[in-house]
């Protein structure tokens, strides 16, 4: 039985319509499916190329390549790949050409209700998992055939052996009489010497009981060895999440190294982070891709570090074109900085793109649409709004109503309608939080009381992360610490629930 978890199965969305390619990713990301999207039967046989497939959706009008053509040729390159054709006509002869050339496995029309296509797609991926399994049982069944003719062949030598030995044993019979004669003459010897063995038989046993006190003292030994060895298993255990911590923090250093340089709004790298995750979550990304998304936003500047002081300090509207030229190169930079690091692969692939744009006049690739990772154009909508509200990208600080009017102006060209939305809807829910926190000195703070953003010093260092409990202890440390500093510090705290809307909530919940 294999032990490894299966892979999702993998679907490929083929529609010259990028509205109905959101539309069923839409559908089928909950059902934990791997989605691939194309906008064309040539996009989706190049993909096809690539890696495998366990089933298509395609739309029957296309330009240039219809769904049967593309259908019948994934037949020919991929007879076990489940084909299902989207059709919004009712055009009998094209359903009939796709069923004859493409061999597909069923049709849906448009509109379609989303239960059907659910249970044609979920149907279809059984089907295509009870085929494979067939084709395993069948070889699995010639290889075991052709075993047992080999046994048989075997067999039937053995047999003409037999027939042999049998007639050797005839003819020993004969010399065993004689022998049998000579055994009863032993047998008064063997009498003797079994008087002997029942002594030797003692001693024996007498070494067994020594040698299996023995094995118990071992046993002992084993079952000590075994619980040191848990306990070293739980102290690397421990080591682990320390290092995971400890690499964490190390990402939360690099990224304010930048700004210790440039002099610029303390944090950006952190609340630009915090901004993106709180989107990558709206849209239902996984925790790896959320994860990963994060360690971008906090490294996106990263690559800023190669440029000089001047160009650093200077608002990117202000920026000449020979300046402008030399600030593209920083996602390049960046990429090439975090690329030795295995665990921040993806996030710098995330840096590269973050100023793309779907409408292709981003850089440094140009890429367009689908091609654009959703993970960098979370990076790029949150780097844009923190921007915005901290004067970076204009000469003028935008107010956080602003920045958002601001990011739908030209949001069409830049974002996914999905990150737009997603955008959206965290910005609401941060107004909500916003103002459910107070603010309060050092002097203000209680045992007790939860930190609802980090604390940062006046370098954008991380002081307190959002979330910490204030102990007697802390406070009395932060008190004195702002005292002789002469911080000024603010400290944003959630406010206490009443317990009587915790407890409606609860019920709701």
């Amino acid at each position: 039985m294999n032990d490894e978890v299966a892979s999702p199965p993998t679907i490929l969305l083929v529609d010259d319509e990028p509205s109905i390619l959101s539309a069923l990713r839409r559908l089928l990301r909950p059902q934990g499916y791997k989605i691939l999207m194309a906008e064309g039967g040539a996009a989706g046989l190049a993909l096809m190329a690539l890696e495998p497939v366990d089933l298509v959706v395609s739309d029957m009008r296309m330009p240039e390549m219809d769904g049967v053509q593309f259908l019948e040729q994934v037949r020919e390159g991929w007879p076990g790949t489940v084909r299902i054709l989207l059709t919004g006509y009712a055009d009998i002869s094209s359903t009939i050409a796709a069923i004859n050339r493409g061999a597909i496995h069923r049709y849906i029309s448009k509109p379609w209700d989303d239960n059907d296509i659910l249970l044609a797609i979920g149907d279809g991926l059984q089907r295509h998992k009870l085929e494979q399994e067939n084709q395993r049982l069948a070889q699995l069944t010639q290889v075991q055939n052709e075993q047992l003719q080999d046994m048989n062949m075997q067999l039937q030598d053995s047999n003409a052996q037999l027939h042999s030995v049998n007639d050797q044993l005839q003819d020993a019979n004969g010399q065993l009489a004689s022998v049998n004669q000579e055994l009863q003459d032993s047998n008064g010897q063997l009498g003797r010497a079994n008087e002997q063995l029942a002594g030797v038989n003692e001693e024996l046993e007498k070494r067994v009981q020594e040698r299996t006190q023995e094995l118990q003292q071992t046993h002992d030994e084993l079952s000590r060895s075994h619980a040191e060895m848990a306990l070293a298993h739980e102290k690397l255990q421990q080591a682990h999440l320390q290092l995971e911590e400890n690499f964490a923090l190390s990402i939360s250093v690099f990224a304010g190294l930048l700004e210790l340089r440039d002099g610029s709004v303390s944090g950006h790298g952190r609340r630009v982070a915090t901004l993106a995750g709180r989107i990558a979550e709206a849209l239902n990304l996984g925790p790896a891709e959320v994860l990963d998304i994060h360690n971008a936003g906090l490294l996106h500047e990263v690559g800023k570090i190669g440029l000089p002081d001047e160009l650093l300090r200077k608002t990117v509207s202000l920026m000449s074109g020979r300046e402008f030229e030399l600030y593209k190169r920083h996602p390049l930079q960046a990429q090439a900085a975090l690329m030795p690091l295995a665990r921040l692969h993806q996030s710098a692939l995330l840096i590269r793109s973050q100023h793309e744009r779907v409408d292709g006049k981003g850089f440094p690739d140009g890429l367009t649409g689908l091609e654009v990772p959703l993970g960098s154009q979370i990076i790029n909508i949150a780097s844009t709004f923190e921007s915005l509200i901290a004067g970076r990208l204009a000469e003028k600080v935008f107010s956080t109503v602003d920045a958002c009017k601001a990011i739908h102006e030209n949001g069409a060209q830049h974002y996914d309608p999905e990150v737009l939305a997603a955008f959206d809807t965290v910005q609401a829910a941060l107004a909500l939080e916003s103002a459910a926190d107070q603010e309060l000195s050092a002097s203000e703070l209680r045992g007790g009381m939860v930190l609802a953003r980090d604390l940062l010093s006046p370098h954008g260092s991380l002081l307190l992360p959002a979330g910490h409990v204030f102990s007697s202890a802390l406070i009395k440390q932060v008190q004195l610490m702002d005292q002789r500093e002469r911080l000024s510090l603010s400290f944003f705290i959630k406010k206490p629930q009443d317990p009587r809307q915790a407890a409606k909530k609860a019920q709701h919940a």
